[in-house]
C-alpha cells in the first residue's frame, strides 16, 4: 500500500478506501447511554487516537474521514464494531486486532471512532477555493472543476481537451470543455464493493483516428453460490456519449472471494503495448512470487489482448504470458517519464513500506519476501528489506502515504516543478512532489496538507495538473499564481 491507508473498515471496509461499504447514511452518536460504548477520559482517549492513527488511519484516513456518511455492511453497532475489529473480515482485507489490542483497547477505539464520525460529520467540508498554496518552487491556487461524485478514480483528456472521468460506482462520465458532466452509456458491469468497481481509463494512442478507449475494472461472476470478482480490461470504441464493440481483452485468473487490491492502473508504453498492474488481490503468501497466477503482476498485453512474442516469460508452461513483473503488491499509480522513456509506477505497502519502482522486464519487486513494512495488527512479514535476485525500489514511504495516482509534471506552466514526480496521498491527504536527479528522488516536499483524499493525479495537454479528491468526489485543476 504505501498510497494510504488501513483498518479495512473497523466493520468490513476493505482496504484502502471503504471496502464493503457503500455511503448513504451517517453513523451515530458516540454517547454512552444503552449503546456499549463509553465515554473515554483524556489518557484514554490519547491512546485510543494513538492506536487508530498506528494502525487504522493508513486506509479509514487520519481523521476518520472515510467513515462518514456510510451504510456499514456489518452494522454501526458499538457491538458490530467490536466485533468487526477484534476478529476482523479477512475477505475484504480487514485483519483481525485481537492479538493486538486487548478487549479494553478496542472499546476505546470503538468509542473514539463514533465520537469522530460525528465530530466530521458536524465539521463540514474547508472552502479551499482562491486560497493561494505556497510551494518551495512556486504559488498556485485550486480551481475547482467539478464535483458531485463520490469516487473519482481516475481521469483521461481526449485530444479535443474534454475529460473521461471515471466513478468507482461504475459510472464513466465526460466533462466537456464548458464543464458539463455527461454519462456515457455502455461501461461494463462491476463489483462496487471494497476498493472494486470502475477504476482506470486510458485512451488508445491514436485515438482521434479511432476513438478507442480501455478500461480496466472489478468484473463479477456468480459461482457455487458464491460472488466471485476479478481484475479485467475492456476495450470499446467511444461514438458520442455511448461505448460501441466492446471487448473484454483481459480477466484475471483466477477469480477470487477478496474485494480488494485489484491494482488496475493503465499506460501505454513506448513500444505501442498495454501496460497495467494488478494487485495481489489479498493472498499475500501465495499470489505475487508465483508466476501461475495474474496477481501481484505488472502484465504487458498488445491492443487486442494478444500477448507480445518477447514477453519475459512466454513459452514457459508454469507462468501466465502477459506477466512482465512480479513481486508487486498493489500498484495503484503508474506513469510513462518523458525524460527516460521508461514506465514507472508506486506501489502500496502494508503497515509501512509503500513504494516506487521502475519497470524492469521480468524483474521481481520482492512482496511478501522482503518489505519496509509490517502487516497492520503489528505482526512481521518478512524480516527482510533486500535480498539476491529482487530489485530495490529507488523510493520508500514509512509511514504510509498510501499512493494513488502519478504524474510526471512537464510544460512551462509549472517552471520550478518541471520534471518533479507528482504523487497523491489517500492516508495523509496531501499531494507529494517528488524532485528527481536521473533515477534518484533527491527530495520530498509535500502539498496541500489535508485536500482529501487524493485518487488520481494527471497532466492535462494544455500544461496543467488536475487532482481527484474523494468523498465527496472532487477534481482541482492547480493554477500557478504570481
Amino acid at each position: 500500500m504505501r498510497s494510504s491507508l488501513l483498518l479495512a473498515s473497523v466493520v468490513g471496509l476493505s482496504l484502502w478506501g471503504g471496502i464493503a461499504c457503500t455511503k448513504t447514511t451517517s453513523s451515530g452518536s458516540s454517547k454512552a447511554s444503552g449503546t456499549g460504548a463509553q465515554l473515554l477520559s483524556a489518557t484514554e482517549a490519547a491512546e485510543a487516537r494513538t492506536n487508530y492513527v498506528n494502525y487504522c488511519g493508513g486506509c479509514h484516513g487520519r481523521d476518520l474521514e472515510t467513515f462518514v456518511n456510510r451504510k456499514w455492511k456489518h452494522g454501526e453497532s458499538p457491538e458490530a464494531l467490536f466485533k468487526g475489529i477484534k476478529h476482523g473480515y479477512p475477505e475484504v482485507g480487514m485483519p483481525a486486532f485481537a492479538a493486538t489490542f486487548t478487549d479494553q483497547q478496542i472499546t476505546q477505539l470503538v468509542s473514539y471512532i463514533r465520537g469522530g464520525i460525528t465530530r466530521q460529520a458536524d465539521a463540514g467540508a474547508e472552502e479551499t477555493q482562491g486560497t493561494v498554496h505556497r510551494s518551495e518552487k512556486l504559488n498556485f491556487r485550486l480551481d475547482t472543476v467539478v464535483t458531485g461524485m463520490d469516487v473519482p478514480w481516475a481521469m483521461a483528456f481526449l485530444p479535443n481537451n474534454d475529460m473521461l472521468i471515471t466513478e468507482r460506482s461504475g459510472t464513466l462520465y465526460r466533462l466537456t470543455q464548458n464543464r458539463q458532466l455527461q454519462k456515457i452509456e455502455g461501461a461494463p458491469e462491476v463489483l462496487a464493493q471494497g476498493q472494486g468497481g470502475l477504476l482506470d481509463v486510458k485512451h488508445h494512442p491514436d485515438f482521434a483516428k479511432n476513438n478507442v478507449l480501455f478500461l480496466s475494472y472489478s468484473a463479477v461472476k456468480k459461482e457455487g453460490g458464491q460472488t466471485l470478482s476479478t481484475t479485467a480490461i475492456m476495450r470499446a470504441r467511444l461514438d458520442g456519449n455511448s461505448l460501441r464493440e466492446q471487448k473484454v481483452i483481459f480477466e484475471a485468473q483466477p477469480y477470487a472471494r477478496t474485494r480488494h487490491h485489484y491494482g488496475s492502473r493503465l499506460e501505454f508504453g513506448p513500444d505501442g503495448y498495454l501496460y497495467f498492474t494488478m494487485g495481489d488481490r489479498g493472498g499475500t503468501k501465495v499470489n505475487p512470487q508465483n508466476l501461475g497466477v495474474h496477481a501481484g503482476k505488472t502484465h504487458r498485453i498488445k491492443e487486442d489482448g494478444s500477448i507480445p512474442a518477447d514477453n519475459p516469460f512466454v513459452g514457459r508452461a508454469d507462468a501466465m504470458p502477459s506477466i512482465y513483473t512480479f513481486g508487486n503488491r498493489n500498484a495503484q499509480g503508474m506513469a510513462l517519464n518523458p525524460a527516460t522513456k521508461e514506465l514507472w509506477l508506486h506501489e502500496h505497502g502494508p503497515k509501512g513500506g509503500d513504494e516506487v519502482n521502475i519497470v524492469k522486464k521480468g524483474h521481481n519487486y520482492g512482496w511478501a519476501e522482503v518489505t519496509y513494512g509490517i502487516d497492520y495488527n503489528g505482526s512481521k512479514i518478512s524480516d527482510l528489506k533486500q535480498k539476491s535476485g529482487i530489485t530495490d525500489p529507488i523510493h520508500v514511504w514509512v509511514p504510509s502515504i498510501a499512493p494513488s495516482g502519478m504524474a510526471f509534471v512537464t510544460g512551462d506552466r509549472y517552471p520550478g516543478w518541471k520534471g518533479s514526480l507528482l504523487v497523491g496521498a489517500l492516508s495523509f491527504k496531501l499531494l507529494a512532489r517528488l524532485e528527481l536527479n536521473g533515477d534518484k528522488v533527491v527530495r520530498e516536499e509535500r502539498l496541500l496538507q489535508d485536500v482529501g483524499r487524493i485518487r488520481d493525479v494527471r497532466m492535462s495537454p494544455d500544461g496543467y495538473v488536475y487532482i481527484a479528491v474523494e468523498n465527496p468526489g472532487i477534481i482541482y485543476r492547480l493554477v500557478p499564481v504570481k
